[in-house]
């Protein structure tokens, strides 16, 4: 189900029914009759997965009253529809790393040119304090909590997954969400980027076969994850900043990427890094592709998409 506002993700759709039969609904999460009916005509489901958003913090900032009414109500939405049935599907949710907010409390340092944490060497556990920033901040960590407690209170079985960075092939990155594709997309069609910040900031970054994989292991040990929260994302061994990539870019096609810089944006965190320790010990699961080749792998894939 989806209402395909994103731009190219009719690509994405088209491509999906190649793979095989797919059973495809064009409705808005903000509409509960429509989500209800829908979730009724397949209560047979044994997994979900909400991954309904209005994806960017610029545009909450913009318009909050939509980026609420997508992220919170339409979370709301799906989750009555899937709790009233009988057989009430694990449910996976896309949460954010943007209900941790700036993390001001914690010590920022600069090593090696890049921002780093002085503390925190396996990064952002998920016993951090919870500290909405942004509207979008607000809108996805109210979605993330609703998730968490529908198992306690109804016994839906859900998983909220605080993801950070997620890249790979597919991905209709802009210059408000998906960073990585967005830089790319723009050098190899001989166009410029504007940098926000001064480029120094880091984030962990998962390639999507890796997210995959997850969501798998998650299912596989849906008895054990029930109700639970997992910070998702590279880890530490899977850090990149802005000016790395630019510098990857540059050094991919033996030219320069015009770059033009302005000031921060509200809610930017200048240093991200996923502690994964928990789904590791939990769902068995570990990143598998590294930065280098993951990098390798979406440049290849626009390149023969552009």
């Amino acid at each position: 189900m989806d209402d395909l506002s994103r731009k190219g993700v009719q690509k994405n759709l088209a491509w999906l029914k190649r793979q095989g039969p797919i059973d495809f609904a064009k409705l808005d999460v903000r509409d509960p009759g429509a989500v209800r009916r829908w979730a009724e005509k397949r209560a047979d489901a044994r997994l979900a997965f909400h991954f309904a958003a209005q994806v960017a913090v610029t545009t909450s900032v913009t318009d909050p009253r939509t980026d609420f009414e997508v992220n919170a109500y339409g979370a709301l939405n799906v989750l009555e529809a899937l709790r009233r049935l009988t057989n009430k599907p694990l449910t996976l949710f896309s949460s954010t790393n943007k209900v941790y907010g700036g993390m001001e409390h914690v010590k920022t340092i600069l090593r090696k040119g890049r921002y780093a944490y002085a503390g925190l060497p396996q990064g952002v556990g998920e016993l951090e304090p919870l500290d909405f920033h942004s509207p979008y901040g607000c809108s996805k960590g109210a979605a993330d909590q609703y998730f968490h407690d529908y198992t306690r209170i109804y016994g839906l079985p859900t998983v909220v997954l605080r993801q950070s960075c997620i890249y790979g092939q597919h991905q209709q990155g802009n210059e408000d969400q998906g960073w990585l594709a967005h830089f790319m997309k723009a050098a190899q069609a001989g166009r410029g980027i504007t940098v926000y910040g001064d480029g120094k900031q880091i984030r962990d970054a998962l390639h999507i076969d890796d997210l995959i994989d997850l969501y798998e292991a998650a299912y596989r040990r849906r008895a054990l994850c029930a109700g639970r929260v997992y910070n998702i994302g590279g880890g530490p061994k899977n850090t990149l900043s802005l000016l790395e990539l630019i510098q990857w870019i540059e050094q991919r096609q033996g030219r320069k990427l015009p770059v033009r810089w302005s000031g921060w944006r509200p809610g930017d965190q200048r240093v991200y890094v996923s502690d994964i320790r928990r789904a590791r010990r939990e769902l068995g699961w570990a990143p598998r592709i590294g930065v280098p080749e993951g990098l390798e792998k979406l440049w290849a894939w626009l390149e023969k998409n552009p």
